[in-house]
């Protein structure tokens, strides 16, 4: 953000002013240079050099008390400075404040101004050296994503000089609920005391709808009716103004409000007593190049209108308190906002004290926003340790009971809770996990119905919760990688933001961002996505595939209440936004809403691939949210096959269950993608849409397959049942097993064409092989430090390694993997691609292969997969000479379903035979 030269800015109403101090200040960091410095944003934002930097810096700029301000009460203003810092005008020290994120200032003596004013601000953003910063380690200060996402030091919110009368107001809190009914606590300074005030509420339209003479005091409880207020709702963000004028205009203060009720009942969440469903996503609230410091208003109005686009009601500020700007414009757009306390690393006395501290002043600061309607107190157990200390889970349950007596107008979580954590104490059952589908598709099932089951574990085991039963459950967590399109993150000139070469430390390394597209070049991707754009477009399709249907698969059980989407926008190299960084849409943009929204069609195929003639098993269910079907409704579906059913009225947060439908799919002479449209309509209207993907294959012929060998039992009748005629080794044309040993090894290397079914059910050496050779003589004998070394496990034939994804960044959950099949030769005929689909469930890996080069990612990995920024290349199937023979490896479990009883099973053990079956064979003498 360049604030350029500008000028300070004096604003004014009838009773205050304001002298901004934001543009360009003096900086300096430790014992660096004197440097120009734009004011509000981190240090960090703005210096290429300092962006990983801890330590203390100095800012200072100068100014001129406006005519006029003479006799007014003066204070030195900050919207926030990241973390401690200590202010001088002129010299004198006026105070110093600790916290980063919330807003202070320091009454000015007027005996200290001169005719031009020097003001100094000594920043101290401390590091983990409990040495250097003892009063305040970073460990126990509350941080948030400050330990994820990089540094965060300096003047990052707006400085301004105020001016006021010394009769004023000096706060006011107000609570307004669906009754119509405000009540406001008013303070006001003693010199105000004993004051004529005039208190009244104005519509949107500025009318008057109610008011009140009252006599200024230190403390005043005001209460004013307003018959038949427009309630405060999603989408619907009727505001209202109090307005406080204290002696006709000696001091004026408005405060923009809204009428609404927040509870919860029955497992539900009511918003002004009627159901609402939560459509959320995770915002952590970091901006392209303030970090936390907001470009404009504008910005934050195009973000929010973007979230309504893509059907979100609600955004949950992650772990951050941010710029007031943001709540005020979810008021404007009818957004529901649920807050957090930035969280600590170690659980001290001092940390508690300033997470309390923290929360306090969120409290002083935002809590007549409307659009607010939850707080969390610990995110994930970060800084406390839940499982281990029944200390700090008595504590937890305290701060709910103190924040629930503080605000009883919003909801209060206690920890919002991850494996292997939990709640003691809350008002909302929420969870996180993540699944990646088709990956991990099952676990993902299966968690979801255990968590709509109310499942224990979503509780303290140990005897101290305090569980009502009837909390509503949301599953505040999940989601999957996409990737954004590099070429618009760029600045203009070409380069990188700083943060393209952060992320190395995380994910084991998966997580870095500069480099992507050499590295899909050096992995010759093209070969199999046509160019880097288009794997840019098909990972953010994977994306929403993975969002649809775990949405979806939420939907189906009307006990869960909600979810949180992880996340609204990318954050730097993390890459699960809806929007990227820029707050660019990804390719699904216009379509999210059609699945992210109130009324949702969730169709659940048996499988997501069929034979072509044959009949697919479909369950069918509708989701209302907080929305109705009425009397009357039908659902339709059309695209190959065709049908409808009649849908029962259904009230809202509730599904309709629509049973189980035989739908006969269409004749086909070849493998396509078959999507089904569905349309909910009632008296002419449509209140929902969605579409289902169906790999359709063509019913299967078995002239002119390959001859099979094999040595196990049940792989000869798994290729017997389709269709394969199995013969001695001799005369086979292929040996198939799940892995090798040495007599196949040189059975190979004399010419031999084996398929390797790597898919786990064998044990062996983590590699393809049951035995394990000696290696050569040099190697296995050297003994070092006491332990012998054994070569390593690609150097034994087929120079293959073998790979279990549990354990290992492979496993795909939140930084996704992606898995893909080259649509060429022998697997051309497979529908749908390149990227891993649904139809791909029932035969994903868990395994990989490795021992593959680079430069064979294009030709003889035929499947594969990488990770995050295109990092840790894998393969699943790929292709290998050997001696005078060759291999075909793969770790898709194909033979986990009877012979046929999957057509893609059946399609790609296919395609791998007759790959196989196409390796060259060399005859002649080495």
């Amino acid at each position: 953000m360049n604030l350029g030269n500008a000028a300070t800015s004096v604003s004014a109403d009838a009773s205050r002013m304001s002298l901004s101090l934001d543009g360009v200040w003096q900086f300096r960091h430790e014992g660096g240079p004197w440097r120009d410095a734009h004011v509000p944003q981190p240090w960090q934002a703005e210096f290429s050099d300092l962006v990983d930097t801890f330590g203390r810096a100095i800012y200072k700029r100068s100014f001129t008390l406006p005519s006029g301000w003479e006799g007014h009460d003066l204070a030195l203003r900050f919207g926030a400075v990241s973390y401690f810092c200590e202010v001088f005008l002129n010299g004198e020290t006026l105070g110093s404040h600790e916290g980063a994120f919330l807003p202070f200032e320091f009454a000015v003596d007027a005996s200290i101004l001169r005719a031009t004013n020097e003001i100094e601000v000594r920043v101290a953003l401390p590091s983990a050296d409990h040495h250097a910063f003892p009063e305040f380690p970073f460990a126990e200060v509350p941080h948030g994503k400050i330990s994820w996402y990089g540094r965060i030091g300096g003047l990052w919110q707006s400085v301004s000089l105020e001016a006021r009368d010394r009769r004023r107001l000096e706060s006011v809190v107000i609570e307004a609920g669906m009754d119509g009914v405000l009540r406001a606590n008013l303070a006001f300074s003693d010199a105000a005391k004993g004051l004529a005030a005039n208190v009244e509420v104005r519509d949107a339209d500025g009318t008057v709808v109610a008011q009140a003479a009252i006599t200024a005091d230190g403390r005043l409880p005001v209460v004013l009716h307003v018959p038949g207020a427009k309630l405060w709702d999603v989408g619907q963000p009727n505001l209202y103004t109090l307005a406080v004028n204290l002696a006709d205009g000696i001091d004026v203060h408005e405060e923009t409000f809204g009428f609404r009720t927040v509870t919860t009942a029955n497992g539900q969440i009511l918003l002004n007593g009627k159901p609402v469903y939560m459509r959320g996503a995770l915002d952590q609230d970091y901006y392209p190049d303030g970090i936390y410091t907001p470009p404009s208003l504008e910005f934050l109005e195009d973000q929010a209108r973007k979230a309504v686009e893509l059907g979100l009601n609600t955004l949950r500020c992650h772990i951050k308190v941010p710029d007031p700007r943001y709540y005020d414009v979810a008021d404007r757009f009818g957004l529901l906002v649920w807050t957090e306390v930035p969280n600590v690393q170690s659980f001290t006395a001092d940390s508690a004290r300033r997470m309390r501290e923290t929360m306090v002043g969120i409290l002083a600061r935002d809590r007549n926003h409307p659009s607010i309607i939850a707080w969390t107190l610990i995110n994930e157990d970060w800084g406390t340790r839940l499982v281990e200390n029944a200390e700090h889970r008595q504590w937890l349950k305290q701060s709910y009971d103190w924040l629930k007596a503080e605000d009883p107008t919003r909801l209060v979580i206690d920890n919002s809770a991850c494996f292997p954590n939990f709640h003691v104490k809350t008002d909302l059952n929420d969870y996180h996990y993540y699944r990646s589908v088709p990956e991990r598709r099952q676990e993902w099932d299966d968690i979801t119905a255990q968590f709509a089951a109310g499942a224990d574990w979503t509780f303290s085991p140990l005897g101290d919760a305090e569980r009502r039963g009837d909390e509503p459950l949301i599953v505040s967590e999940f989601g999957v990688w996409g990737l954004p399109d590099p070429g618009k993150l760029r600045r203009e000139d070409g380069t990188e933001p700083d943060w393209f070469e952060t992320g190395s430390l995380w994910g084991d390394g998966v997580a870095l961002p500069h480099g992507v597209e050499e590295r899909f070049g050096a992995l010759d991707m093209a070969r199999t996505f046509g160019s880097f754009h288009g794997f840019i477009e098909k990972v953010q399709w994977y994306q929403f595939m993975n969002l649809r249907y775990q949405i979806e698969e939420m939907r189906r059980y009307p006990s869960i209440m909600g979810y949180v989407i992880t996340e609204l926008t990318d954050v730097h190299w993390e890459a699960n936004g809806l929007l990227d960084i820029e707050r660019n849409p990804r390719v699904f943009h216009d379509v999210f809403a059609t699945i992210n929204t109130d009324i949702v069609i969730v169709p659940r195929p048996a499988r997501y691939a069929a034979w072509a003639g044959e009949d697919l098993d479909l369950e069918l269910r509708i989701a209302t949210g907080g929305l109705s079907i009425p009397a009357g409704a039908r659902l339709t579906w059309r695209g190959g096959v065709s049908g409808s059913l009649e849908v029962p009225a259904t009230g809202p947060v509730s599904v309709a269950d629509l049973g189980r439908t035989a739908i006969r799919m269409p004749d086909a002479a070849t493998n396509e993608m078959l999507t089904i449209e569905f349309v909910l309509e009632a008296d002419g209207e449509v209140l929902a849409r969605n579409s289902c993907d169906i790999a359709l294959y063509s019913q299967r012929k078995a002239a002119g397959l390959s001859s099979i060998a094999t040595a196990d039992a049940d792989l000869a009748a798994y290729a017997s049942g389709l269709g394969y005629r199995v013969v001695p080794a001799s005369e086979a044309d292929i040996v198939i097993t799940h892995a090798v040993n040495g007599d196949d090894v040189e059975a190979i290397k004399a010419g031999a064409r084996y398929v390797i079914l790597a898919d786990g059910t064998v044990r062996t050496n983590n590699n393809l092989r049951t035995d394990m050779p000696d290696g050569e003589l040099p190697h296995r004998s050297i003994v070092a430090d006491g332990r012998q070394f054994r070569p390593s496990l690609d150097q034994h034939l087929p120079g293959i390694s073998l790979v279990e994804r549990d354990g290992t960044i492979w496993r795909g959950d939140w930084i996704a993997g992606f898995s893909w099949i080259r649509r060429d030769g022998h697997f051309s005929n497979i529908p749908g691609g390149p990227l891993f689909d649904l139809s791909l469930s029932g035969v994903v890996p868990h395994h990989l292969l490795t021992g593959f080069r680079p430069w064979e990612f294009g030709s003889n990995v035929i499947s594969g997969m990488v990770c995050g920024w295109v990092h840790k290349p894998a393969a699943i199937i790929g292709q290998k000479r050997v001696g005078r023979g060759g291999v075909v490896a793969t770790t898709f479990r194909l033979t986990r379903e009877a012979p046929g009883a999957d057509p893609v099973a059946a399609a790609l053990l296919d395609a791998i035979v007759a790959t196989a079956a196409d390796l060259p064979v060399d005859r002649g003498a080495i």
